[in-house]
Parts: structure tokens; C-alpha cells; sequence
């Protein structure tokens, strides 16, 4: 429960934030051109019953905006005057024109009020990113340096990859980092003709056709490329905490524990099947998720999770086998060994003025990305990926670390604002295109279109939030 609030909190602040400056992005040029705002909340503030939905609100001595925060967490809005938005208040526009609201004013302000939210997010995306680069620099795993190489799956090794293959960049240019939130790595293997390896100490390449499916290569059991990682066991899980996290013990012990399991021992095969590194143990254990799904009973499930482990104690000459039962979530009760445990960290700093362009890079990096990444929304793989408030929260660590939470803001900055730049009526960039519709032709869509246009426009933003959020009860539920 408590990590539970704590990406809560972690979540609501960092929507607040963006939330509250895409509003006012748009505030700012709208009394910039004279355009009056009649509301600015952050949050919905949905009516139930006879209460106006909001928590709280204030209207300042001889202003004409109403400021609050609405019950409702999905976003905000800001309502301006003589204006077709998600208020769809009608009757404003039945009355006729005046001079201080929205449909008055030139197309290129109304344009620029429009722009003013994305223009905002992005700019703070970038700001952002350049306060990291300045306060704790870049820390990643260089490719490269992966010296013990990648392990591939079936459809790596029909293209002619081998386990322990060192990659080094493709036709390109060299690889950075694995782990990235936008899936750069992956997606310049799909789009590489030329991969350069190092196997067995010979430097070669290795031809691709240039147009794999990124987001199959990520979706695959196993991952198409994963890095090498040994089935060493950095430490034993104390039976108090497993016990908390929820594992079964039997007679006050872990699986591991009465296995004989100890920090440095290496898991050589399970149920027979040989393992010598992590990414082929945590297969292991999926293969039996999928089968312990399918049991009935209680002494099926026991079946499946009662498994042969072969381990060998560090510096030993012989293996020990042994019969251990796995907890209800398949668990061991080993902390496995990562990254830092075998491969060298790079970390890179910045003074002031390096960081500018420094984060100005990563930002238009991690934009590109995300927009190459929009294609696969259109494929049936890429419906199943859609997330909706609870994977957006799940993004967040259960622990407070600023760093990670910045970086998150920031990345749901970019995202926000590409999302709200689309062209689909109810969102900025559908009023953006007919602004510029009406800009090149000289003609002004007509108020019942837009009206419309709106009401479309919010019925695909529905059926895209049901989705989202269905996939994320799916999710939770073991379905997807």
C-alpha cells in the first residue's frame, strides 16, 4: 500500500505540473491578445448531482478568470471566450461577437493560442532534461562494453546472431546504451542493413534486411537480443522479507534456503533444461507461469511448482541437484546479479552551458523516438501495448528519487505534447487544422462544423481512454 501512494503522489504531481503549465501556455498568449479566460482549472471539474465538482476555486478582484481544481484527475482545461472547445458551450456563441473573445481576434492569434500548451510542455521538456544533464549528468552501460555479449532468440539466430556476440553499431553508426525509454537500440536493429559484432574475438558483420518489426522484436518470449547476464546469485532473500513481499515458506524457510542455495552459487539448469544466465532462468519460470494457468487443481499446481534445480556452490568442482517447491509466484528467493555486477558504468557530466545543448539533444532524441514508436498504435500489438493511468503510474519507482521522477515528467512533457499537436478535433491540433485550413483559404469552417467536429472528436478520446485503461485491468487481471 504505501508504494502504492507513493507512485500515486509521484504521478499526481508530476500531471499537476504539466497539466497546470499546458493550461498555461495557453492563458499566457490568450490575455496576451486580449482574449478572456473565463476558467482555468487543473483537473475536471465534473458535476455529480447539485455539486459543481469543484475542490476548491477563487476569482480575483477585477479579473475575468475563474481558477480551481476539479475532482477529476484526467487532465485540465482552461475555458476561452467565444471558443468551440470540451465545454461545448453552445450558447456563448449564439450571442453575437465581441470584441475580447477568441472568434474575433486574426487567425495567426488564435493559432498562436492554440500552440501555446505543446509550445510550453516542449520547451519545459527540453528545460528539464538540461536541469538533469546539469545536476546528475548521464549514467548508462555503453554496448560495447558488454564484454560477455548479448544471448538471442530463435529469430536473432536465424539472422545469424550467436550467444555472447559483443554488437558494436550498425550501418547507423555505433551503438549507445541498451536500455533506453524510446527502444533505440532495438528500433536501429530493426531499421540496420549491417550489424558489426565482435565473436570469439574476431570482429564481422552480420546482414539484416533493413525493415524488421521493432515492436515484435520487444514483445518476443524470449526478447529478441537481451545482455548476457550469468545465473549467479548475488544474495538470498531473508525469509522475513519474503515472507512480507507475500512467498510461502515452508518450515520458516525459502526455496532457495532449503535447496542450500548460498550468495555466489550459479543455477546451471531447472526441470533439466540447461540455464547459464538469468534471461534463460526467468524463460524457465515463464514456460511454467504459462502451465500453472492451466491447472485446476492444488495438486497440479504443486506439480508444476515442484522443480529440479541444478546449482553449483562458487569454486565448487561438482553440481548439487535438488527438489525444491517454488512459491505461488515462482519464485526461488534469490536476488539475482545484474548489470553493475559485470559490466563497466559510464558517466558522463556537464558544466552550465554544456548541459543546454546537451539536453536540448536528448529531448529531440527522445520526441523522434516516441514519434517512430506512434506507427506501431495502428497494429494489433500495438492496441494490446496501449496503457492507461495505472501503466503511466506504474513508470514511477516505488521510492522517491528526484532524478527518476524529472525524467519521467519530463518524457510525459514530450508525450503530452506531441498527443495534444495531433489533428483530431477536441484536442489543440484539431483546432490548429482548421486554423491553418482557414488561414490558406481564407474561408472560416462554420460554427456548426466545428461543433461537430468536437463532439467527434471527444468520442475518440473516450473510446481511446476505455481502451487504454481496459488494457491495464487486463493486465492486472493476467489477460494480456
Amino acid at each position: 500500500m504505501e508504494t502504492f501512494l507513493i507512485r500515486l503522489l509521484q504521478f499526481l504531481m508530476s500531471i499537476s505540473l504539466l497539466v497546470l503549465l499546458h493550461e498555461g501556455g495557453h492563458v499566457f498568449f490568450a490575455k496576451l491578445f486580449g482574449v478572456r479566460v473565463e476558467k482555468f482549472f487543473v483537473f475536471f471539474d465534473v458535476k455529480i448531482g447539485k455539486w459543481s465538482g469543484k475542490l476548491f476555486s477563487w476569482k480575483p478582484k477585477n479579473s475575468d478568470t475563474e481558477y480551481g481544481l476539479g475532482w477529476l484527475p484526467l487532465g485540465g482545461y482552461c475555458k476561452i471566450a467565444g471558443m468551440i472547445d470540451e465545454s461545448m458551450d453552445t450558447e456563448q456563441m449564439k450571442k453575437d461577437p465581441q470584441p475580447w473573445e477568441f472568434r474575433t481576434k486574426p487567425a495567426w492569434q488564435r493559432l498562436l493560442i492554440m500552440i501555446g500548451g505543446v509550445t510550453v510542455n516542449f520547451l519545459l521538456a527540453l528545460f528539464i532534461y538540461a536541469g538533469i544533464m546539469f545536476t546528475w549528468g548521464q549514467t548508462y552501460y555503453k554496448v560495447s562494453d558488454m564484454s560477455m555479449g548479448m544471448e538471442f532468440n530463435e529469430q536473432a539466430k536465424s539472422l545469424g546472431f550467436r550467444d555472447h556476440d559483443v554488437l558494436l553499431g550498425t550501418d547507423e553508426g555505433p551503438f549507445k546504451e541498451f536500455i533506453n525509454v524510446n527502444g533505440d537500440f532495438f528500433r536501429q536493429i530493426a531499421k540496420a542493413k549491417r550489424v558489426d559484432i565482435i565473436r570469439n574475438g574476431k570482429r564481422m558483420s552480420i546482414k539484416l534486411p533493413g525493415d524488421l518489426d521493432m515492436l515484435s522484436m520487444i514483445k518476443a518470449d524470449p526478447i529478441f537480443v537481451r545482455p548476457y547476464i550469468p545465473s549467479e546469485v548475488d544474495s538470498l532473500i531473508p525469509a522475513a522479507e519474503a515472507q512480507q513481499s507475500g512467498m510461502a515458506l515452508t518450515n520458516g524457510k525459502t526455496p532457495a534456503e532449503l535447496a542450500g542455495i548460498k550468495a555466489g552459487d550459479r543455477i546451471l539448469a531447472i526441470n533439466g533444461h540447461s540455464v547459464d544466465s538469468w534471461g534463460k532462468f526467468n524463460y524457465q519460470l515463464n514456460v511454467l507461469g504459462d502451465v500453472l494457468k492451466a491447472d485446476k487443481t492444488a495438486k497440479d499446481s504443486l506439480a508444476t511448482r515442484t522443480v529440479t534445480l541444478v546449482s553449483r556452490h562458487k569454486g565448487a568442482a561438482n553440481a548439487d541437484t535438488s527438489r525444491v517447491v517454488l512459491s505461488p509466484d515462482l519464485k526461488l528467493g534469490v536476488y539475482q546479479s545484474n548489470f553493475a555486477d559485470y559490466y563497466k558504468e559510464t558517466h558522463e557530466t556537464y558544466g552550465f552551458l554544456a548541459s543546454i545543448p546537451a539536453g536540448i539533444t536528448y529531448g529531440l532524441n527522445t520526441l523522434k523516438g516516441y514519434v517512430s514508436n506512434f506507427q506501431y498504435l495502428f497494429s494489433a500489438d500495438g492496441a494490446k501495448s496501449l496503457g492507461g493511468f495505472g501503466a503511466i503510474g506504474s513508470l514511477f519507482p516505488p521510492y522517491w528519487d528526484w532524478h527518476i521522477f524529472w525524467n519521467m515528467t519530463a518524457f510525459l512533457s514530450i508525450i503530452l505534447a506531441f498527443m495534444n499537436i495531433l489533428p483530431i478535433p477536441a484536442l489543440d491540433g484539431g483546432h490548429v487544422l482548421f486554423l491553418l485550413y482557414e488561414m490558406i483559404t481564407r474561408r472560416k469552417p462554420s460554427e456548426k462544423f466545428l461543433i461537430y467536429a468536437e463532439y467527434v472528436g471527444i468520442g475518440l478520446l473516450l473510446v481511446l481512454l476505455v481502451v487504454a485503461n481496459l488494457n491495464d485491468i487486463l493486465r492486472w487481471l493476467g489477460y494480456m
